[in-house]
C-alpha cells in the first residue's frame, strides 16, 4: 500500500524531526563526552563517537566525589518519598475539591492556584529558617516534607477526577455504606491511575533534578543529592574534570530516560484523557 503525503504534512514532519533531533543532540553528546578525556572534549571539532575512557572517567568521578553512590542513593530516596507523598496528598485534595461542597471552596482553590505564580526563590529563606527551627537541616526530611504537596498536582487531580468520575458512582457507594476513605482508596484511586502516573512521573523527575532545595538545606557533602554533588566538581580542582563530570551527568540522566521511555504513554494518557467527559 502506497502512503501519500501532502506538502503541508511533509513540512510538519520535517519540523517534528528537526525538533526531536535538536532535543536529542545534547543527550547524545553527554554520553559521547563521558567516554573521552578533557583534551578530546575541549578539542575543535569535538568527538562524534564513543571513546575508551569511560572506566577512567568513572574512577576519577569517584575520586573527586567519594560519596557519589551515596549521593545517587539519596537522590533516588528523596525523589521516591516526595513522589509517594504527592500522589497521596494531591489526590486527596483533588478529590475533596472535585466532589465535596464546603464553605469558601472556590476561594480556597483560587488561593491554592495562586501559589503557582510565586517564584520558587521567594520560599528559599523561609523554608531554610523553618527547617532550622525544626532541627531538620542536613536531613532528607528538609527536602521531601516541604515538597509533599504541590498546587500543580492538586489542579491535575481535581480536573481529572471531576471530568472522569461520575458523582453517581460515589453516591452509590455511600448508599452501600462505604465511608469516605473507603470510597477514596477502593473506588477513586483505581480509576485515576493515568493521572497518578502522570503526576508521579512529573514529580519524580522534578525532584530528581532539584538543585536549589538541597543547596539551601544541605551542608554536608555526604548528604548532597546528585545535582548538587556534580555541581561541586566545578570547584574541586583548578582544571574542571569534564570527563568525570559528564560521566556523572550520564549516570544521572540515564534512569530518567529509561523511566520516560517506559511511561511516556502513561504521561500522555494522563494529560489528555481527563479532558473529555466520559
Amino acid at each position: 500500500m502506497k502512503i501519500k503525503f501532502t506538502l503541508s504534512e511533509l513540512v510538519a514532519y520535517a519540523f517534528v524531526i528537526m525538533g526531536a533531533l535538536m532535543m536529542l543532540i545534547p543527550f547524545y553528546f553527554i554520553f559521547i563526552f563521558a567516554t573521552h578525556d578533557n583534551q578530546a572534549i575541549l578539542s575543535v571539532p569535538p568527538p562524534m563517537w564513543f571513546g575508551d575512557q569511560l572506566g577512567v572517567n568513572l574512577n576519577a568521578l569517584i575520586g573527586y566525589l567519594p560519596h557519589f553512590w551515596k549521593n545517587l542513593g539519596w537522590s533516588f530516596y528523596i525523589a521516591l518519598i516526595t513522589t509517594i507523598l504527592n500522589l497521596l496528598f494531591c489526590s486527596l485534595a483533588g478529590y475533596a475539591f472535585a466532589m465535596f461542597e464546603f464553605k469558601h471552596k472556590n476561594r480556597l482553590f483560587v488561593f491554592v492556584m495562586a501559589t503557582m505564580m510565586l517564584p520558587a526563590f521567594l520560599s528559599m529563606i523561609p523554608t531554610a529558617l523553618i527547617m532550622s527551627w525544626l532541627g531538620w537541616m542536613n536531613t532528607p526530611k528538609a527536602l521531601y516534607i516541604p515538597m509533599a504537596v504541590g498546587a500543580m498536582g492538586i489542579f491535575l487531580m481535581r480536573q481529572y477526577i471531576s471530568s472522569a468520575i461520575p458523582r453517581e458512582l460515589i453516591e452509590a457507594a455511600r448508599m452501600d455504606g462505604c465511608g469516605e476513605f473507603s470510597i477514596f482508596f477502593r473506588i477513586i484511586l483505581p480509576l485515576i491511575t493515568p493521572a497518578l502516573g502522570t503526576l508521579g512521573l512529573v514529580t519524580f523527575i522534578g525532584q530528581w533534578n532539584n538543585f536549589m532545595g538541597p543547596l539551601v538545606v544541605m551542608n554536608d557533602m555526604e548528604m548532597f543529592t546528585l545535582p548538587l554533588a556534580l555541581r561541586s566538581l566545578q570547584g574541586s580542582t583548578a582544571l574542571i574534570p569534564y570527563g568525570a563530570m559528564f560521566t556523572g551527568i550520564a549516570v544521572a540522566v540515564l534512569p530518567l530516560m529509561i523511566l520516560f521511555a517506559i511511561s511516556s504513554r502513561q504521561l500522555i494518557a494522563g494529560l489528555t484523557s481527563g479532558a473529555v467527559k466520559g
